[in-house]
């Protein structure tokens, strides 16, 4: 289940800008050609996942947004991307940085309410088009949206006594997860996965939430050694996440499950998956743009 497929195709695509030094692939004017998709089957095809095992999606939020009016004027904000996960493709994320910043000096609307109407228009076309999906883009100014975030869960490191467990496991090892002898429902958070970048192997740091519900659950402490196992791994963020999910259902069978990574910004973009057993486990506020997803402390 974890072995690593498709290992040179995925990264030959990233590749494009990903790893590169310098100005090379920087632009200050529009251009749509610098986005790179990465197909989702790539990733899923090592971990016998077709897509079909879960609902989601996958949120970004572009802190560094600006576009100027045609007076010159300008205007800058947060986008948050919403982009399905039974879309057959996913957005390299390197790529879409460098696409973003191409708006800096373009020039669009001749108000500042204009120019926000047409980066939107611009960017859900632009990504529509290439993921073959119907994303939702939406752009705050300051003191724009709602922010919510899963204030529900609870620490995993309040749970169990993190300094009396030994870490040893540090690729991946769905063999960490023990059943409890008691519960039939775990819904708790943690700060503790780190993984890497699957070209440039720089770190990832997120927060990870569970929910899951059924005859077996995870112990505190298991769950705990089984996330700290993903911090040599190598992925993309979308990938940790449908890792995670395959193997608490490979585990436990459960009958609701949801896994969500809200991993902390790169390059002015966090990106944030979801996945899920059934729709009504994602919180609202991934997916409606009148809400923005309140920050972690890490992010």
């Amino acid at each position: 289940m974890s072995e690593v497929k498709n290992y040179e195709e995925v990264k030959k695509i990233a590749s494009k800008h990903l790893g590169k030094v310098g100005g090379d692939g920087y632009s200050d004017q529009y251009n749509p050609e610098l986005l790179v998709k990465v197909p989702r089957y790539l990733n899923r095809e090592g971990y016998g996942l077709t897509g079909k095992e879960f609902v989601g999606v996958d949120t970004w939020n572009a802190y560094e947004v600006s576009a100027i009016t045609t007076k010159g004027q300008p205007v800058a904000g947060m986008l948050k991307i919403v982009c399905p996960a039974d879309s057959e493709n996913h957005v390299e994320s390197k790529s879409i940085k460098l696409y973003l910043n191409s708006f800096n000096m373009t020039r669009l609307g001749d108000t500042a309410k204009e120019c926000i109407k047409f980066i939107e228009a611009r960017v859900k076309r632009d990504l529509d088009e290439l993921l073959e999906t119907n994303t939702t883009v939406t752009f705050f100014s300051e003191g724009d949206g709602t922010p919510d975030i899963m204030f529900d869960y609870e620490n995993l490191d309040q749970l169990t006594d993190l300094d009396a467990i030994d870490f040893t496991a540090f690729q991946s090892d769905a063999s960490q997860l023990e059943a409890a002898a008691e519960g039939r429902r775990l819904k708790v958070r943690s700060s503790l996965l780190r993984s890497n970048c699957r070209v440039t192997n720089q770190p990832d740091w997120g927060d990870v939430f569970i929910y899951i519900e059924g005859e077996k659950v995870p112990t505190y402490e298991s769950i705990a050694k089984y996330i700290v196992s993903h911090r040599t791994v190598s992925h993309f963020h979308e990938e940790i996440c449908e890792m995670i999910y395959a193997h608490l259902t490979e585990a436990f069978k459960p009958e609701l499950l949801m896994v969500a990574c809200l991993y902390t910004r790169r390059g002015g973009i966090d990106i944030n998956p979801i996945r899920a057993s059934h729709s009504m486990l994602i919180p609202e506020f991934f997916v409606n743009p009148e809400f923005r997803i309140a920050k972690t402390l890490r992010q």
